[in-house]
């Protein structure tokens, strides 16, 4: 036992993590209840070592702690403001905390104003319909919303949840960080063809261009398996400097000539992005710097609820961590479908969304040149091959997709956007494009 407590298996070490950051994030970005948050979030879906799970929250510190029969582990987790929280897994809460900001107020939604800019809705009785049935909505759901022709004409919310409860979006955070590059090169600060991200040129590392990186083809080594301690599950919960971590991996592949799906990836166009806004001399984890995505996307289009959580060295943490209420979500989403165009103010360049839906060269046709899959998840069919095909999807579908069943599913031809969250693991076999499917018959 003693030597559990002193050197803790990295897998136990992983899971206490993973406990605290996400009682963290729940209790003090959404609200909830951390029992609640343990029972259903972590120990009911997860590794069965979560059930040995015990936490503690100090509210007025903003500190989560989590341990495995109440002292195995040591998963500690920090709220800041602006920030949302971190895992902090050197235990340096002082360090973690000065990566922070004081947000400006976005106005909440108002319920008598019609969506987008307010939180009415416009239903569609035979729309609204489809989302009351179950099969469709899929286990575990907690959020839906549908938007048609730029009005939300359905919504529905799982028991304990509302339309104003921040919810994880998990990888659908990769495709804001695809729209915050955009941000940069709108401001002519990247560009598309741009290498030289590692300090020394003659590292081949340094060929890789942004780009390679966008279309997840950078050729660095990352293993994305969850459920064990692999790249992405240590990037996460065991390095309190993820950028460096990914940063870190071996060139195991020509760059461009390999689809490697990789959170690390994501990261590391956050380290990009934020050092490109900072400037040259300038400090990438400020608050100027970690307030861009707040006061250029979110408080833009009105995502009120909208945090993009950062590591504890101030890296955002874009591959993974954004809660954002269901109406939120579908807030960027209809902002895709409008091709980066907000009330008539564009944001992102003339073009970006278009490059972001092509095919990324190497990826077999699943996935686009900017964070942005081509085919939806996956559900029961076979790997290798469109799951949208079965279900006669059109052409110009393109999908966020998250972790433990979260979607967004964008239609141009249709003038639709379709958001699904929950949770819902993969095992479960849940496949969002039958609701979509049966949204666009009914509109039909």
């Amino acid at each position: 036992m003693l030597t559990l407590w002193v050197r803790p298996p990295e897998l136990l070490r992983v899971g206490a993590s993973y406990g605290a950051k996400m009682v963290c994030s729940n209790v003090f970005l959404a609200g909830r209840d951390a029992q609640a948050v343990l029972a259903d979030d972590v120990q009911a879906p997860g590794h069965p070592i979560l059930k040995l799970l015990e936490i503690s929250v100090d509210r007025e510190r903003k500190l989560v702690h989590a341990d495995l029969l109440g002292f195995v582990g040591k998963g500690l987790a920090v709220y800041r403001p602006g920030t949302g929280c971190a895992v902090v897994p050197d235990g340096d809460v002082a360090q973690a905390t000065q990566y922070q900001f004081s947000p400006l107020k976005i106005w909440a939604p108002s319920p008598n104003v019609a969506w987008p800019t307010g939180s009415q809705p416009e239903t569609a009785p035979a729309v609204q319909a489809l989302l009351d049935q179950a099969a469709l909505a899929g286990p575990g759901m907690r959020g839906l919303a549908v938007i048609y022709k730029g009005r939300l004409i359905a919504q529905r919310y799982g028991a304990g949840f509302t339309a104003a409860t921040p919810l994880l979006g998990w990888s659908m955070t990769k495709t804001v960080s695809a729209a915050l590059v955009g941000i940069q090169l709108a401001d002519d600060k990247l560009k598309p063809q741009q290498s030289g991200f590692w300090p020394d040129a003659a590292d081949p590392r340094a060929a890789i261009t942004l780009a390679q990186l966008m279309s997840m083809s950078s050729g660095l080594q990352y293993n994305e398996g969850y459920g064990d301690v692999s790249d992405v599950t240590r990037m996460l919960y065991l390095e309190p400097d993820m950028a460096a971590y990914a940063a870190s991996q071996p060139l195991v592949q020509a760059p461009g000539s390999t689809f490697n799906y990789s959170s690390g990836t994501t990261v590391l166009l956050s380290r990009i992005w934020q050092r490109a806004a900072a400037g040259p001399g300038h400090v990438a984890t400020s608050a100027a710097v970690l307030s861009l995505p707040r006061e250029r996307l979110f408080e833009p289009l009105g995502m009120s609820s909208a945090v993009m959580e950062a590591d504890a060295r101030g890296n955002v943490v874009g591959s993974s961590y954004m809660y954002a209420s269901t109406q939120d979500w579908a807030r960027f989403g209809q902002f895709l479908l409008q091709d980066g165009v907000w009330q008539g103010k564009r944001l992102l360049p003339e073009g970006f969304v278009e490059g972001m839906r092509q095919v990324a060269p190497a990826s077999g046709g699943q996935y686009g040149q900017g964070h942005l899959w081509r085919w939806g998840p996956s559900g029961p069919t076979p790997e290798g091959q469109d799951p949208d095909l079965s279900f006669k999807l059109p052409a110009d579908t393109y999908w966020l997709e998250g972790h433990d069943g979260q979607s967004i599913a964008v239609v141009p031809s249709k003038e639709l956007v379709v958001v699904r969250l929950g949770l819902t693991p993969s095992r479960l076999q849940y496949a969002p494009q039958a609701l979509l499917a049966a949204v666009i018959k009914a509109l039909e």
